[in-house]
């Protein structure tokens, strides 16, 4: 690989750009926004002038919204001999690609599992994506070429590639992912109303757990839309669970001793289920460094 077009200059698509770059990549940048594409110029991610001929592949980083569209035009214009996306929900991408007739056979979706609460270029970090997973979605139509191409990509972002189908990727990202990003929003929503003494004694516990509610709202509104089906699963477990634990606080709070036992033995269950998931995220993500 030796040339690559990175599409839209926020956190994903600079810190693409910046990986690239120290690899010796020739990077061309676009973005709609004169200003953020300058920032991302000067932080050394790219150059702005069109190439002068076909680049090897075109990463589409630009909201999920938009890269349907943004693809039937590069493909038009012969941009690329290969394309990709970094947006984090598949299937429905993938159907409205298929829609607007894209050519599958050089188009792979991907999505890097990585990110940070703060957006934009001067967020972005060339090793944002080392040791992280990045999911490609190819289909049947893709031809083995142009998924080399982007798995070329992959590795020189330093990033772990993991081949899945649209569906199982969106249903796996509704679970560790888009879900606890709804159950940091609504726990900050808390923090929003809270009286200053207790905000003053809110420690590292409360911040870790709303770190990431700080997101881009626009951005997750998109997201969330866009895999509702499968995050409203999910919840609705968290739902399950969260109003067994209410029931066993009320227990707790005020029952007789029949009730404060099962309180009790709903809490430490509760409490024991958390401990082992925490162990089994905790063990995958040593295994990646």
């Amino acid at each position: 690989m030796r040339t690559v077009l990175v599409a839209g200059v926020g956190l994903i698509g600079t810190s693409v750009a910046l990986a690239l770059r120290s690899q010796g990549i020739e990077v061309y940048l676009s973005d709609p926004d004169p200003k953020t594409l300058r920032t991302a110029v000067s932080l050394g991610a790219g150059r702005t002038d069109p190439p002068s001929e076909q680049v090897d592949l075109a990463v589409l980083a630009v909201p999920p919204e938009q890269v349907a569209g943004l693809l039937a035009q590069l493909q038009k214009q012969e941009t690329a001999i290969a394309y990709s996306d970094v947006a984090s929900v598949k299937l429905q991408l993938q159907n409205a690609v298929l829609l607007l007739g894209c050519d599958l056979s050089s188009y792979v979706g991907g999505h890097p599992l990585a990110g940070r609460e703060r957006s934009g270029p001067l967020a972005a970090r060339a090793d944002l994506f080392r040791g992280r997973p990045w999911v490609l979605t190819p289909t049947n139509d893709t031809q083995p070429v142009v998924l080399d191409q982007v798995l070329e990509l992959v590795a020189l972002c330093g990033a772990i590639p993991t081949v899945a189908d649209a569906a199982v990727h969106d249903r796996a990202v509704a679970l560790i992912s888009h879900m606890p990003h709804m159950m940091s929003s609504l726990v900050a929503s808390r923090l929003a109303e809270a009286d200053p003494f207790s905000l003053r004694l809110a420690g590292t516990g409360a911040q870790d757990m709303t770190r990431i509610a700080a997101g881009d709202v626009d951005l997750w509104t998109e997201i969330l839309t866009a895999n509702a089906a499968a995050i409203a699963e999910v919840m609705e477990q968290v739902n399950i669970e969260l109003s067994i634990a209410i029931k066993a606080m009320r227990a707790l709070a005020g029952g007789g001793q029949n009730k404060r036992a099962y309180g009790l033995r709903e809490l430490r269950r509760l409490l024991q289920r958390g401990v082992r998931g925490q162990a089994q995220i905790s063990r995958q993500t040593a295994a990646h460094y």
